[in-house]
């Protein structure tokens, strides 16, 4: 699945907050713990030079603390901070302790260095341990003596934990603050790219030719290669259209010679050749205008409106007065108010070739009706004539299929042309009498937009 750009950024950003924050969070965890253990080092070092400055020696005569220190923990059994004095054959001990030694390590320590230990205690937690050497003064023997006092960590550790769960929420204000911003950042950072789809979209419909130039500097690049794009497209659409032009034009003396030699040859007496010759140059007259109706439609962008009544009523009143049209009836419902997406001379072109072969192959009726179809128009056009076979139906739908060789489509080539030049589509189907042609526009009210063609 194919996520949007700005979802992309967002989810990544996302993630990049959650991940960093968590990162965050491990290290200030880290760092706490390490500033509490700090802190209890520096707590239990006065209480070990406490010990050994109590020390001394009682009525007996023996080594004992005189003054025992004053936390009270110290005489609370089993309390989590303990003190203890290896003195070689005796072993003196906080009552914290109650028959529990602190195992310390069979380690050398120079006169007064402080060793840091972490030892088990009696309930399977840990001991954070301080342990000096000192060297008793001659009035105390002077032999030297191990002290150390220990501190449980669980305390310690409930620290850290209370600090992480204090920080928790906090981080997830922060991040979803942080996530809220990214998402705003994303929105107006990329609005550039969507205003030049939005330009895009104007550009073929119409509204602008191009897509301009105020753009951010990171866009602006990318707008210029588009507007050189559309430059060079309709560049070579003009060369396309006058050469295609140009083209037909030159065909229009040739034709008129034959046209003039078929004359000719009709006042000799030569009749079939002349219609030879007559049939010939209408069939590539045809071909010509058909050739330029599709080199003027080329790549214009249509947003004139018509008006479909009119249109037709106009086409109907010249066919009438032609043989043909005066020959059978019309039956015309146009509501006034159908208005479609297109050059009023483009609609009558169109119309035109449908309803002039409607005339050409009914019977004694043409009938003509328009209506609404979601946001098009269809309008109707349809004859009592024999109508054709639905392979030659399937035959004229495909795309590029000469009409002209139907000899019933005589024109449907171009009406096809100009529909599918405003988005439209031109349908044919033997109705129960005779042939119906239906061609789709755009509903100028809905407004649809022109379309370009390629």
């Amino acid at each position: 699945m194919r996520l949007s750009l700005r979802l992309r950024l967002a989810l990544g950003g996302a993630l990049a907050v959650v991940l960093a924050l968590a990162i965050a969070s491990a290290a200030l965890t880290a760092l706490f713990a390490a500033h509490v253990q700090r802190r209890a080092e520096a707590e239990l070092s006065v209480q070990l030079d406490q010990v050994v400055a109590a020390l001394g020696r009682d009525a007996d005569g023996r080594l004992a603390l005189q003054t025992p220190p004053a936390d009270p923990r110290f005489d609370q059994p089993l309390s989590g901070l303990y003190w203890q004095i290896d003195l070689g054959d005796t072993l003196l001990r906080s009552r914290s302790l109650w028959d529990y030694a602190l195992p310390l390590p069979p380690d050398e320590l120079p006169d007064g260095h402080i060793h840091v230990h972490r030892l088990p205690d009696q309930t399977g937690d840990t001991l954070l341990t301080l342990e000096r050497s000192v060297t008793l003064p001659p009035s105390l023997g002077g032999s030297q003596v191990r002290a150390a006092v220990a501190l449980t960590t669980v305390d310690l550790d409930q620290a850290r934990n209370d600090f992480l769960k204090e920080l928790l929420p906090y981080n997830a204000i922060l991040a979803a603050a942080l996530i809220v911003a990214g998402w705003v950042q994303l929105f107006f950072g990329l609005r550039p790219l969507s205003e030049v789809g939005r330009r895009v979209l104007a550009v073929r419909s119409g509204e602008q030719r191009r897509l301009g130039s105020d753009f951010p500097k990171e866009v602006q690049p990318l707008a210029n290669e588009v507007d050189a794009l559309i430059d060079a497209r309709e560049a070579e659409l003009d060369r396309a259209r006058h050469r295609a032009a140009d083209l037909a034009h030159g065909f229009k003396t040739p034709l008129q010679a034959l046209m003039g030699e078929a004359d000719r040859l009709r006042q000799t007496g030569q009749t079939e050749p002349a219609a030879a010759i007559e049939e010939i140059a209408e069939a590539m007259r045809r071909h010509v205008d058909r050739e330029l109706t599709r080199s003027r439609l080329a790549g214009r962008v249509v947003k004139d409106k018509a008006t479909v009544a009119p249109v037709v009523q106009q086409i109907v009143s010249v066919i009438r007065r032609t043989p043909t049209g005066s020959a059978v009836e019309w039956d015309i419902a146009v509501p006034e108010d159908l208005q479609v997406t297109l050059d009023a001379s483009d609609l009558a072109e169109a119309l035109g070739a449908l309803i002039e072969n409607a005339s050409r192959h009914a019977t004694s009726q043409v009938t003509i009706r328009a209506s609404r179809r979601a946001e098009m128009i269809a309008i109707d056009v349809q004859d009592d004539g024999p109508g054709i076979s639905a392979d030659r139906i399937e035959h004229l739908q495909k795309r590029g299929a000469r009409a002209d060789e139907s000899g019933h489509g005589l024109g449907l080539s171009i009406s096809a042309e100009i529909a599918q030049a405003v988005g439209g589509t031109l349908s044919i189907a033997n109705a129960e009498t005779g042939l119906r042609v239906t061609l789709i526009l755009p509903d100028a009210r809905a407004g649809v937009p022109g379309t370009r063609r390629p």
